[in-house]
């Protein structure tokens, strides 16, 4: 199912112009509050391209919103360094923190520990199991999972073999695009068979599970790549030196699917290296989550339903979440000016 284009305009257009949030999406702002603070920003890790992106728009969002922002850390896809990041930013004086756990059980009990303190937290892209956040902002990764299941089997003609290079399952969106991808397939194409190659995220790993893939099943047909920004370089070196990178044309074509809608994916689907994508949208995401610890500094109470900027928020167990819109990006749509891969400073 694919979300119009026009709506992810709306995404991107405001956040180009986030100020006060909408009376649809937000409660009132108790008065005398004035939303004065620092935020500091951690970033999960410097080895993925879609996440290198993310980096970059925070100061320019950031200056868009009329954000102060205090330390900004990375904490390299480890729990302990997150923690002691956020553990830097209060002491440095920061009243809000924008975080992207990696590791989304192990971050409950800090999260805890800064509600008890007054500190609201916006995660970015990933939503802990537990502990108290004031704003989730991510696309419906269980999404990501269904739209690559079905562009897959509608390519192979429900026949074939898939590899599935799973993100880690210790994060939400691991666990989300793995388990709506098995969904799918178990229920609408039962004849392809899945070979799911847990990575961790990694690119190396995903890249030595292909390898032995393709010497064990020389027949595969398609892979599911749940994180271009690390996996797509690997897999494309990997093709090219077995032979495999050809246009969908040639008969020896393996149809690819990833998740990012990073620059470089956009090219890639333009040369017919890899097929389709699913765009993260990560201009927005920095925008918006810098858009929400403004409000939570406000004291803003956040209310369900649909916001100015094309998304929908909805309660949690823990919160609340902002779920922006993420298109399937392919041949016929990869040049819509609306995909922030399009104009990525890359």
């Amino acid at each position: 199912m694919k979300i119009p284009s026009r709506a992810l305009a709306l995404v991107a257009a405001s956040s180009l112009a986030l100020t006060a949030c909408s009376m649809d999406s937000t409660g009132s702002t108790p008065s005398g509050s004035a939303g004065v603070g620092a935020v500091g920003v951690d970033l999960p890790r410097a080895d993925s391209d879609f996440w290198n992106a993310y980096a970059r728009y925070i100061p320019e969002k950031a200056t868009e919103a009329g954000v102060e922002l205090a330390t900004t850390t990375n904490s390299q896809n480890n729990i302990q360094t997150l923690i002691s990041n956020v553990d830097s930013m209060v002491t440095q004086g920061a009243k809000a923190v924008v975080m992207a756990p990696q590791d989304t059980g192990a971050i409950g009990p800090k999260l805890d520990e800064l509600a008890g303190k007054g500190i609201p937290v916006i995660s970015v892209d990933t939503r802990p199991d537990n502990g108290k956040v004031y704003m989730v902002v991510r696309a419906d990764n269980r999404a990501y999972g269904t739209k690559a299941c079905e562009f897959l089997g509608e390519k192979l003609g429900g026949k074939g073999k898939v590899v599935e290079f799973q993100g880690s399952l210790s994060s939400i969106n691991g666990r989300d695009r793995s388990e709506a991808f098995k969904e799918c397939m178990d229920t609408k194409f039962p004849d392809i068979t899945v070979f799911e190659e847990p990575t961790d995220w990694e690119g190396s790993k995903a890249q030595a599970a292909l390898e032995t893939r393709l010497a064990t099943d020389p027949d595969i047909k398609g892979v599911y790549m749940q994180a271009g920004g690390v996996f797509l370089d690997p897999t494309l070196q990997l093709l090219k030196q077995r032979g495999l990178l050809v246009p969908p044309s040639d008969p020896r074509h393996i149809f690819i699917v990833s998740n990012d809608g990073i620059p470089q994916e956009l090219d890639a689907i333009r040369k017919g290296e890899i097929d389709a994508t699913v765009s993260q949208p990560a201009d927005t995401y920095a925008g918006i989550a810098l858009h929400w610890a403004k409000q939570a500094m406000s004291g803003t109470t956040p209310k369900e339903g649909p916001t100015e900027h094309g998304s929908n928020v909805i309660a949690l167990p823990n919160g609340f979440e902002d779920q922006l819109p993420a298109p399937l990006v392919t041949k016929d749509n990869v040049d819509d000016p609306a995909l922030w891969g399009n104009s990525a400073n890359s």
